[in-house]
């Protein structure tokens, strides 16, 4: 997840193709029986080429040669032209056709005209010279990212948390969001999901009598949201229709106003995407329907904040209009965690291979997809994870980033699902087994190993502050932590972002009340 769909086999394949049709067009003459052709086949006179006149009877070197694609052999991607060669554009999709002739390049990279998707690529990544989107110097040459830069910036304005229904440290956060309030398909409502949620729901909006400046939002969505269900389509349902926008923002508002919300985090996983439930249509539906809900709650006297989810791998947040998006909300959630997970199995862009779901490097790349389009630094809020992503390594004498895996870790008593262990269970596991973490500097993640071949990366009170330290150096808004419940008891990891971020927290103890330590 995050890579782009681009094979690299194939730009070696359109530099050798443009190679051989040089030297056609120039008739140059370099081939024998002891200095065999590149690609094609050798004839007599000592020209490269893949028709009866090279490979036939007139051959004397790699008359075996068989062309790439043809009417019968259709290329994995790109056209087949008359030459045997699969590529993108008008020397393949063109007049010379003969195979796939329908397919167009991603991007447009000067000539390609209708043999494009696209003009310019999503996000305002570069567009190679074949017609792929990516970042890479293969793309962009030797153009820079414009980054934002905050030497000396010592404090972030928020700090946000998800709460799904647990304790919390009172005080350090700025913002609050519950996860997840519930939307009728059928009638757009907006509603809670239980009685005993509403309950919940009261005692944390009631965390502003001790602490008047926290901002407490109801959070509408989550990944399960879009799989296959009910819910599926819900929110592309709602942007593409003035009329169900009004049904939703109508009822929106009240929900607000009956339990004390401050805002709105709408967290649509993912427009546009048809494995999750989306259209085509989303990617201009979203901006409207923000910008009408946004300037609705202006109407709430006080209830007006919108922020959204982002995701931080290019494959999805490609579907997101950053450049009109970022005008219509107070700032994104940028999920900038589960970038690798037991997924990575039988995915076909990445190699099944232990590494951290949270890895800054890889998070810096993401960040810059975002600088690519114009977006107030100020409104961007980087994620950090209070869990682990667990793996089961293949060989237990291999337990490095790179080494393969072969599932997901074993799950825990509380977190109770494969792959995942709270940070709260890395801490009784690591006091239990008498273990230590390693520091992986570059990728600023703690790795722990147990238990023969288990494997997990997470971030402690170090490598928070390093992510901490990262977003204050690129001028972000603030923070937001997934999720404050998978805290330790003690809430070392929430105290953490409280010194780090300019927070004085009113208390550090937690909500300890029956109802608070339920889910």
């Amino acid at each position: 997840m995050g890579a782009f769909h681009f094979n690299r086999s194939l730009l070696w394949l359109f530099g050798l193709t443009c190679l051989f049709l040089l030297c056609q067009n120039a008739k140059a003459k370099g081939c024998s029986a002891l200095a065999p052709c590149a690609t094609g086949c050798c004839n007599k006179f000592g020209y490269c080429g893949i028709t009866d006149d090279f490979c036939g009877a007139d051959c004397v070197a790699s008359c075996d040669f068989e062309p790439e694609c043809s009417v019968s052999k259709p290329c994995a991607q790109g056209c087949c032209n008359k030459f045997g060669f699969c590529g993108l554009g008008p020397d393949f999709c063109g007049d010379d056709c003969v195979g796939t002739c329908e397919r167009k390049s991603e991007c447009d990279p000067g000539k390609y005209g209708d043999y494009a998707e696209s003009k310019k690529c999503p996000l305002n990544v570069c567009c190679s010279k074949f017609g792929f989107c990516g970042t890479t110097k293969d793309f962009c040459g030797n153009k820079k990212v414009k980054r934002p830069l905050c030497p000396n910036q010592d404090s972030l304005n928020r700090v946000v948390g998800y709460y799904e229904g647990w304790s919390i440290p009172v005080g350090v956060y700025t913002h609050l969001n519950y996860a997840f309030a519930l939307v009728d398909p059928e009638t757009f409502d907006v509603l809670a999901p239980s009685e005993y949620e509403k309950k919940l729901i009261k005692r944390l909006t009631d965390l502003k009598k001790a602490d008047p400046d926290l901002k407490v939002f109801i959070a509408i969505g989550g990944w399960t949201f879009n799989d296959p269900g009910p819910t599926r389509t819900v929110f592309s349902d709602i942007a593409r229709l003035e009329a169900n926008q009004r049904k939703f923002i109508a009822s929106l508002k009240t929900f607000l106003t009956d339990y004390n919300f401050d805002g709105v985090d709408l967290d649509w996983e993912y427009p546009t995407a048809d494995d999750r439930g989306g259209r085509q249509e989303d990617f201009k539906n979203l901006p409207k329907f923000l910008a009408n809900l946004k300037n609705t709650l202006k109407e709430t006297a006080g209830r007006d904040g919108v922020s959204i989810t982002l995701p931080a791998s290019y494959w999805y947040l490609q579907h997101f209009d950053l450049e009109n998006l970022h005008k219509h909300v107070d700032f994104f959630n940028i999920m900038s965690y589960d970038l690798h997970g037991k997924w990575d199995l039988g995915n076909q862009w990445l190699d099944p291979v232990l590494n951290s779901h949270t890895n800054l490097t890889e998070i810096k790349n993401a960040m810059d997809l975002i600088w690519r389009n114009d977006v107030p630094s100020d409104k961007v809020v980087l994620g950090l994870a209070f869990y682990a992503r667990v793996f089961s390594a293949s060989d237990p004498a291999c337990m490095e980033p790179g080494c393969p895996f072969v599932s997901g870790g074993n799950p825990g008593p509380c977190s109770d699902e494969v792959s995942i262990l709270l940070n709260s269970e890395v801490k009784d596991i690591m006091s239990e087994k008498k273990l230590t973490s390693k520091l992986d500097k570059d990728a600023a993640v703690k790795i722990l190993k147990f238990d023969t071949n288990q494997w997990l990366t997470y971030d402690d009170e170090e490598t928070l502050e390093m992510k901490t330290d990262f977003a204050k150096s690129q001028c972000l808004g603030g923070v937001m932590v997934w999720a404050v419940s998978h805290d330790h008891p003690s809430s070392n990891f929430s105290t953490t972002l409280a010194k780090k971020t300019g927070r004085k927290g009113t208390s550090l103890a937690f909500d300890k009340t029956k109802d608070s330590m339920e889910i």
